[in-house]
């Protein structure tokens, strides 16, 4: 809120914002409202349970839920043991790293997510972006607080994988911004594309004061070849949208 705040954005609170833990509560709610889970994550996703009244259990939850937050081997073998014990594992995102600077990142959601996959041979549920339930959810709580129809709400984000695949796939327009992971020249490698193209949400304000479009970044990028993995390594889970069947363990060896 600070920063739109700087950026001559005002009004906003805490309701207006919609995160991938507040969406894997509400999930929850909808397929399970009397489900109970072992969280996997920081103060975000812990809120988010707890607002919704889900009960925490470290004895025989129905679910393993994985948020952002750094995690402890203590942590991941109690997740493993429920998973074995029946429980379903859920990931608020399939990020396998998160940008901290320009220079360095750290292990995301779908990092710990495949850590308890290859080790109990499920396979995760992510309910985060492209998911089209958040997208759904999202969507339909923006349109109630300021009374415009669904329709008119618009996804702005920085990665092509997960923000403008979701939009694309929810049947939303899509704005990307380029000053976050996705750089112009690698937008031509996908299929899906986005509806504008901006160097930063900052180019918006002007249009949000005035009601007029501006003209964003013009032309289409050349494929070039160049993969959003080509500096730190493929960030999202791949396979989310695979067939959920349990992946074969190798035997143990003595």
């Amino acid at each position: 809120m600070v920063r739109l705040q700087h950026l001559g954005i005002h009004g906003l609170s805490r309701r207006h914002f919609y995160t991938s833990a507040l969406n894997a509560a509400d999930f929850l709610c909808e397929v399970d409202p009397q489900c109970t889970v072992f969280a996997v994550g920081e103060g975000g996703l812990l809120a988010a349970l707890h607002e919704q009244k889900i009960p925490n259990d470290t004895i025989r939850p129905h679910y393993v839920v994985i948020g952002e937050g750094a995690v402890s081997m203590e942590k991941l073998s109690k997740a493993h043991e429920c998973i074995e014990q029946g429980a379903r594992l859920l990931a608020t995102n399939p990020d396998n790293w998160c940008p901290v600077s320009s220079e360095k990142t750290r292990p995301g959601t779908g990092a710990t997510a495949a850590f308890l996959e290859a080790s109990t041979g499920r396979r995760a549920y992510y309910v985060g972006k492209p998911n089209g339930f958040m997208f759904q959810q999202a969507r339909r709580k923006l349109a109630s607080f300021f009374g415009g129809a669904p329709e008119q709400v618009i996804m702005i984000g920085d990665t092509m994988e997960t923000d403008i695949r979701g939009a694309f796939e929810a049947g939303m327009q899509s704005y990307l911004v380029l000053s976050g992971s996705t750089q112009f020249e690698m937008v031509g490698d996908y299929v899906y594309q986005p509806t504008r193209i901006l160097q930063s949400v900052a180019e918006l304000v002007e249009e949000i004061k005035t009601g007029k479009l501006g003209d964003g970044i013009q032309g289409q990028p050349a494929e070039s070849g160049i993969r959003s993995s080509d500096r730190f390594g493929i960030r999202h889970q791949t396979d989310i949208f695979a067939l959920y069947k349990p992946r074969p363990r190798p035997a143990m060896t003595k």
